[in-house]
Protein backbone atom coordinates (compact mmCIF):
# COMPACT_ATOMS: atom_id res chain seq x y z
CA UNK A 1 0.00 0.00 0.00
CA UNK A 2 2.82 2.25 0.78
CA UNK A 3 4.55 1.75 -2.25
CA UNK A 4 1.13 2.09 -4.10
CA UNK A 5 0.83 5.21 -1.95
CA UNK A 6 3.62 6.43 -3.29
CA UNK A 7 3.35 5.38 -6.25
CA UNK A 8 0.07 7.35 -6.88
CA UNK A 9 1.55 10.61 -4.76
CA UNK A 10 4.45 10.12 -7.51
CA UNK A 11 1.86 10.36 -10.08
CA UNK A 12 -0.29 13.15 -9.26
CA UNK A 13 2.96 14.97 -7.82
CA UNK A 14 3.58 14.96 -11.50
CA UNK A 15 0.61 16.10 -12.70
CA UNK A 16 0.43 18.91 -10.61
CA UNK A 17 4.00 19.99 -11.10
CA UNK A 18 4.18 19.81 -14.81
CA UNK A 19 0.47 20.51 -15.51
CA UNK A 20 0.43 24.63 -14.91
CA UNK A 21 3.49 24.87 -17.16
CA UNK A 22 2.04 22.98 -19.81
CA UNK A 23 -1.16 25.32 -19.72
CA UNK A 24 0.74 28.01 -19.30
CA UNK A 25 2.66 27.28 -22.55
CA UNK A 26 -0.91 26.83 -24.38
CA UNK A 27 -1.78 30.06 -23.32
CA UNK A 28 0.44 32.15 -24.29
CA UNK A 29 0.73 30.55 -27.43
CA UNK A 30 -3.00 31.19 -27.98
CA UNK A 31 -2.34 34.24 -26.29
CA UNK A 32 0.49 35.12 -29.04
CA UNK A 33 -1.61 33.63 -31.83
CA UNK A 34 -4.16 36.16 -30.76
CA UNK A 35 -1.88 38.99 -31.28
CA UNK A 36 -0.89 38.39 -34.70
CA UNK A 37 -4.00 38.00 -35.90
CA UNK A 38 -5.28 41.40 -34.00
CA UNK A 39 -2.15 42.70 -35.67
CA UNK A 40 -2.85 41.15 -39.50
CA UNK A 41 -6.74 42.60 -38.79
CA UNK A 42 -5.53 46.01 -37.91
CA UNK A 43 -3.03 46.37 -41.02
CA UNK A 44 -6.05 44.74 -42.85
CA UNK A 45 -8.90 47.00 -41.96
CA UNK A 46 -6.02 50.18 -41.84
CA UNK A 47 -5.18 49.15 -45.88
CA UNK A 48 -8.87 48.72 -46.85
CA UNK A 49 -9.77 52.22 -44.89
CA UNK A 50 -7.20 53.71 -47.36
CA UNK A 51 -8.30 51.86 -50.34
CA UNK A 52 -11.62 52.96 -49.88
CA UNK A 53 -11.10 56.35 -49.54
CA UNK A 54 -11.56 58.39 -52.59
CA UNK A 55 -11.09 61.87 -50.73
CA UNK A 56 -7.84 60.96 -50.64
CA UNK A 57 -6.50 63.71 -49.09
CA UNK A 58 -8.81 67.02 -47.92
CA UNK A 59 -6.59 69.88 -46.76
CA UNK A 60 -9.36 72.69 -48.17
CA UNK A 61 -12.51 71.34 -47.46
CA UNK A 62 -13.37 69.21 -44.31
CA UNK A 63 -16.83 68.89 -45.66
CA UNK A 64 -18.50 65.45 -44.40
CA UNK A 65 -21.31 65.65 -47.31
CA UNK A 66 -18.92 66.38 -50.03
CA UNK A 67 -16.43 63.68 -48.61
CA UNK A 68 -19.58 60.95 -48.37
CA UNK A 69 -20.76 61.97 -52.14
CA UNK A 70 -17.11 61.29 -53.28
CA UNK A 71 -16.61 58.21 -51.18
CA UNK A 72 -19.98 56.79 -52.54
CA UNK A 73 -19.54 57.16 -56.28
CA UNK A 74 -16.23 56.31 -56.30
CA UNK A 75 -16.86 52.77 -54.97
CA UNK A 76 -19.80 52.68 -57.32
CA UNK A 77 -17.28 53.20 -60.07
CA UNK A 78 -14.72 50.84 -58.68
CA UNK A 79 -16.65 47.64 -57.69
CA UNK A 80 -18.33 48.13 -61.94
CA UNK A 81 -15.07 49.56 -63.79
CA UNK A 82 -12.23 48.55 -61.96
CA UNK A 83 -11.10 51.74 -61.63
CA UNK A 84 -10.44 54.00 -58.75
CA UNK A 85 -10.91 57.53 -59.36
CA UNK A 86 -9.50 59.36 -56.43
CA UNK A 87 -9.44 63.18 -55.18
CA UNK A 88 -7.00 65.02 -53.16
CA UNK A 89 -7.35 68.49 -51.93
CA UNK A 90 -3.96 70.51 -50.89
CA UNK A 91 -3.51 73.87 -48.86
CA UNK A 92 0.07 74.14 -51.23
CA UNK A 93 2.45 72.05 -52.75
CA UNK A 94 5.84 71.57 -51.31
CA UNK A 95 8.63 74.20 -52.08
CA UNK A 96 10.14 73.36 -55.24
CA UNK A 97 7.92 70.50 -55.79
CA UNK A 98 5.25 69.87 -58.83
CA UNK A 99 2.00 69.01 -58.42
CA UNK A 100 3.13 66.31 -61.10
CA UNK A 101 5.83 65.49 -58.84
CA UNK A 102 3.25 65.39 -55.86
CA UNK A 103 1.13 63.01 -57.45
CA UNK A 104 3.35 60.47 -58.34
CA UNK A 105 4.86 60.45 -55.00
CA UNK A 106 0.87 59.84 -53.73
CA UNK A 107 0.15 57.28 -56.51
CA UNK A 108 2.78 54.99 -54.87
CA UNK A 109 0.31 54.11 -52.62
CA UNK A 110 -2.03 52.38 -54.62
CA UNK A 111 -1.61 48.86 -56.68
CA UNK A 112 -5.01 49.22 -58.34
CA UNK A 113 -5.92 51.10 -61.66
CA UNK A 114 -6.04 54.72 -59.86
CA UNK A 115 -6.79 58.40 -61.56
CA UNK A 116 -5.93 61.21 -59.14
CA UNK A 117 -7.74 64.69 -59.84
CA UNK A 118 -5.45 66.62 -57.57
CA UNK A 119 -5.91 70.47 -56.30
CA UNK A 120 -3.71 72.72 -55.14
CA UNK A 121 -5.17 75.79 -53.25
CA UNK A 122 -2.80 78.36 -53.11
CA UNK A 123 -0.66 77.27 -55.97
CA UNK A 124 -4.14 77.68 -57.90
CA UNK A 125 -3.22 74.37 -59.74
CA UNK A 126 -5.50 70.93 -60.52
CA UNK A 127 -3.88 68.33 -62.69
CA UNK A 128 -5.12 64.48 -63.51
CA UNK A 129 -2.78 61.50 -63.41
CA UNK A 130 -3.34 58.03 -63.87
CA UNK A 131 -0.73 55.48 -63.14
CA UNK A 132 -1.43 53.22 -66.30
CA UNK A 133 -1.47 55.24 -69.60
CA UNK A 134 -4.26 53.07 -70.99
CA UNK A 135 -6.50 55.11 -68.32
CA UNK A 136 -6.26 58.19 -70.18
CA UNK A 137 -8.24 55.94 -73.25
CA UNK A 138 -11.44 55.94 -70.22
CA UNK A 139 -11.74 60.12 -70.49
CA UNK A 140 -10.62 63.44 -72.18
CA UNK A 141 -8.25 64.95 -69.87
CA UNK A 142 -7.70 68.03 -71.89
CA UNK A 143 -11.52 68.73 -72.25
CA UNK A 144 -12.01 67.97 -68.13
CA UNK A 145 -9.13 70.95 -67.66
CA UNK A 146 -10.41 72.97 -70.61
CA UNK A 147 -10.84 76.64 -68.60
CA UNK A 148 -13.58 76.63 -71.50
CA UNK A 149 -17.45 75.64 -70.68
CA UNK A 150 -18.80 75.76 -74.25
CA UNK A 151 -18.04 75.99 -78.16
CA UNK A 152 -19.55 79.70 -78.32
CA UNK A 153 -17.58 80.87 -75.27
CA UNK A 154 -14.40 78.65 -77.22
CA UNK A 155 -15.13 80.94 -80.38
CA UNK A 156 -14.91 84.36 -78.97
CA UNK A 157 -12.19 83.80 -76.72
CA UNK A 158 -10.17 82.44 -79.68
CA UNK A 159 -11.07 85.17 -82.02
CA UNK A 160 -9.44 87.74 -79.31
CA UNK A 161 -6.77 85.42 -78.31
CA UNK A 162 -5.51 83.52 -81.49
CA UNK A 163 -2.25 84.95 -83.06
CA UNK A 164 -2.41 82.15 -85.66
CA UNK A 165 -4.99 80.14 -87.96
CA UNK A 166 -3.67 77.30 -86.01
CA UNK A 167 -4.04 78.99 -82.96
CA UNK A 168 -7.65 79.95 -83.99
CA UNK A 169 -8.26 76.71 -84.87
CA UNK A 170 -7.06 74.90 -82.10
CA UNK A 171 -9.17 77.63 -79.57
CA UNK A 172 -12.22 76.43 -81.12
CA UNK A 173 -12.02 72.69 -79.89
CA UNK A 174 -10.40 73.54 -76.46
CA UNK A 175 -14.10 73.64 -74.36
CA UNK A 176 -16.12 71.14 -72.39
CA UNK A 177 -14.25 72.01 -68.97
CA UNK A 178 -16.15 71.19 -65.96
CA UNK A 179 -13.73 72.23 -63.11
CA UNK A 180 -11.49 75.44 -64.21
CA UNK A 181 -14.69 77.37 -65.32
CA UNK A 182 -16.36 77.15 -61.91
CA UNK A 183 -13.05 77.88 -59.78
CA UNK A 184 -12.78 80.93 -61.47
CA UNK A 185 -15.96 82.66 -60.49
CA UNK A 186 -16.00 85.26 -58.59
CA UNK A 187 -17.67 84.59 -55.15
CA UNK A 188 -19.69 87.55 -53.21
CA UNK A 189 -18.63 89.27 -50.64
CA UNK A 190 -20.69 87.13 -47.96
CA UNK A 191 -19.21 83.82 -49.72
CA UNK A 192 -15.90 82.05 -49.15
CA UNK A 193 -14.24 79.52 -51.71
CA UNK A 194 -14.91 76.82 -50.39
CA UNK A 195 -18.33 76.68 -52.37
CA UNK A 196 -16.72 77.06 -55.67
CA UNK A 197 -14.29 74.73 -54.66
CA UNK A 198 -16.70 71.76 -53.94
CA UNK A 199 -18.76 72.26 -56.96
CA UNK A 200 -16.02 72.53 -59.12
CA UNK A 201 -13.98 69.06 -57.94
CA UNK A 202 -17.45 67.79 -57.71
CA UNK A 203 -17.98 68.66 -61.47
CA UNK A 204 -15.10 67.51 -62.35
CA UNK A 205 -15.17 64.49 -60.40
CA UNK A 206 -18.43 63.14 -61.88
CA UNK A 207 -17.60 64.31 -65.23
CA UNK A 208 -14.67 61.86 -65.32
CA UNK A 209 -16.39 59.04 -63.03
CA UNK A 210 -19.33 59.02 -66.34
CA UNK A 211 -16.90 59.13 -68.86
CA UNK A 212 -15.57 56.00 -67.93
CA UNK A 213 -18.47 54.63 -67.30
CA UNK A 214 -19.74 55.68 -70.59
CA UNK A 215 -16.39 53.62 -72.13
CA UNK A 216 -17.16 50.64 -69.67
CA UNK A 217 -20.93 50.78 -70.75
CA UNK A 218 -22.03 50.52 -66.92
CA UNK A 219 -24.45 52.49 -65.62
CA UNK A 220 -23.37 54.52 -62.30
CA UNK A 221 -26.89 54.87 -59.61
CA UNK A 222 -25.07 58.01 -57.82
CA UNK A 223 -23.74 60.22 -60.87
CA UNK A 224 -24.60 63.79 -60.12
CA UNK A 225 -25.35 63.88 -63.94
CA UNK A 226 -28.16 66.88 -64.09
CA UNK A 227 -26.95 68.47 -61.36
CA UNK A 228 -23.67 68.93 -62.85
CA UNK A 229 -25.16 69.94 -66.25
CA UNK A 230 -27.81 72.75 -64.39
CA UNK A 231 -24.07 74.15 -62.73
CA UNK A 232 -22.23 74.66 -66.00
CA UNK A 233 -25.42 76.05 -67.47
CA UNK A 234 -25.32 79.04 -64.93
CA UNK A 235 -21.76 79.30 -65.35
CA UNK A 236 -22.87 80.12 -69.31
CA UNK A 237 -25.84 82.59 -68.35
CA UNK A 238 -23.55 84.24 -66.29
CA UNK A 239 -20.37 84.29 -69.18
CA UNK A 240 -22.36 84.89 -72.27
CA UNK A 241 -24.25 87.37 -70.07
CA UNK A 242 -20.98 89.49 -69.79
CA UNK A 243 -20.41 89.16 -73.30
CA UNK A 244 -23.85 90.82 -74.41
CA UNK A 245 -23.11 93.15 -71.35
CA UNK A 246 -20.18 94.02 -72.78
CA UNK A 247 -21.20 94.46 -76.32
CA UNK A 248 -24.05 96.57 -75.18
CA UNK A 249 -21.70 99.03 -73.15
CA UNK A 250 -19.58 99.22 -76.63
CA UNK A 251 -22.54 99.60 -79.13
CA UNK A 252 -24.09 102.26 -76.66
CA UNK A 253 -20.59 104.24 -76.42
CA UNK A 254 -20.21 104.35 -80.39
CA UNK A 255 -23.30 105.67 -80.91
CA UNK A 256 -22.94 108.42 -78.35
CA UNK A 257 -19.30 109.39 -79.52
CA UNK A 258 -21.02 109.54 -83.42
CA UNK A 259 -24.18 111.58 -81.67
CA UNK A 260 -21.20 113.78 -80.17
CA UNK A 261 -19.59 113.90 -83.56
CA UNK A 262 -22.84 115.18 -85.46
CA UNK A 263 -23.69 117.65 -83.12
CA UNK A 264 -20.30 119.15 -83.42
CA UNK A 265 -20.09 120.00 -87.04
Amino acid sequence: MGHGNHGCLHTLCGVYTKSPFRRLGNSLNFLQRGLYALILTIVFQNTLIAQTQYLYKDEVLSNDKFRNEINVLGQELQEKTGIALRIIMIKKLPDGVSIVEYEKEVMKDFDEPTILLSFSELDTQVDILANDPSLYEYFDKRQVLSPVSSPVQAFIISVINARSFDGFVEGLSNYGGTILPILSLRNKESESDAGKFSAGMYNGYTDIAEQIADVKEVELIHSAGNTNKDTLMLVKILFYSVVLYAIYMYIRKKLYIRRQENENK
